[in-house]
């Protein structure tokens, strides 16, 4: 919805020094400040995914810093953006959301240098978060080649979890899994902008799987082929979907979506239902040579991604992905 409207506002007077603005859907701005470095800049926040204050402020904070991540910078300075109910939500709860960020910044070696709060109908928490990248190593969501492997950082599922936990029916092991998962900082990325085998970068969030891989077909002009059998997926997040456990967002990223991706015949419902799921600090997905993949994806298993995996590959054609 904010990319529509976007673009329907004038267009800016050309700027040379802005290197990623919102023309392509990247996960963070850009901006150069010197002949060989960039700023980077992006800011997200959401309501509560889970009940705990803690976590929510964990899961939220992760989430941010992953888009200075994706583009293959590193952050440095980070804001706290709160809106709260503040007659309804008592302060040490409040400061339970902002405990759990901080922990996660601590970790990230990013200080919360300040921020702004307001009182509104739902609790609300974020980030807006400054990076630095190096120019020769910015990663983008276009990019991409033919012949290009593909590989996910994490599993997926999340969304499904997530569902669950609002209808009072995930179970302690399924909690534990999405914690896991979403509070996974996705630092490898500013690896990958060192990689000049790496040709796209892009983390998936709302859109799903197979939406932010057509995002990275339409920019860089290519198909894409996914393994299904390949693409790594929370236990519990698969154990959901096959029980019919589904999000309204999925839906509306088929719909979004749909036009460009070609599923096999027979493929369960519940599967197609994973590929759309929307994460939250979900996973990197990433294009790199053929020659350096088995590297990079020993890498990302040497850093802790242990569930990331070659999910398929890029190849030459019009932007659609096909899945078998």
């Amino acid at each position: 919805m904010l990319r529509g409207l976007l673009a329907n506002l004038p267009k800016p007077a050309p700027n040379a020094d802005l290197l990623v603005g919102n023309d392509t859907g990247d996960d963070a701005a850009v901006y150069r400040i010197d002949e060989s470095r960039a700023m980077v800049a992006t800011t997200d926040f959401f309501m509560p995914v889970v009940d705990d204050p803690y976590d929510f402020g964990r899961i939220s904070a992760t989430n941010a810093l992953s888009d200075v991540y994706a583009v293959g910078g590193r952050p440095v300075l980070a804001l706290a953006i709160v809106g709260m109910p503040v007659d309804k939500v008592s302060t040490e709860t409040i400061g339970q959301v902002l405990a759990g960020g901080a922990a996660v910044c601590k970790d990230a070696g990013v200080p919360i240098a300040g921020g702004h709060s307001i009182d509104t109908l739902e609790p609300i928490y974020g980030l807006a978060v400054i990076g630095m990248v190096d120019i020769a190593n910015i990663k983008r969501n276009i990019g991409a080649r033919p012949g290009d492997a593909l590989i996910l950082g994490k599993g997926i599922g999340t969304g499904f979890l997530a569902s669950a936990m609002k209808k009072g029916t995930l179970s302690d092991a399924g909690y534990k899994e999405m914690i896991d998962c979403t509070t996974r900082l996705n630092d490898i990325g500013a690896e990958l902008g060192e990689r000049a085998d790496v040709h796209a970068v892009t983390d998936i969030t709302g859109f799903g799987l197979l939406g932010h891989l057509s995002e990275v077909c339409q920019g860089s002009g290519v198909a894409a082929a996914i393994e299904l059998d390949a693409v790594p997926m929370l236990t519990a997040g698969r154990e959901l979907a096959e029980a019919g456990v589904n999000t309204g967002a999925a839906g509306r990223n088929r719909e979004a979506f749909a036009n460009g991706v070609v599923l096999p015949d027979g493929l369960p419902g519940w599967r197609d239902n994973l590929l759309y799921d929307p994460q939250t600090a979900g996973p990197l997905l990433v294009a790199v040579d053929p020659s350096g993949a088995d590297e990079l994806l020993a890498l990302f298993h040497a850093r802790g991604y242990d569930a990331a995996a070659i999910i398929g590959h890029c190849g030459a054609g019009e932007p659609v992905i096909t899945v078998s």
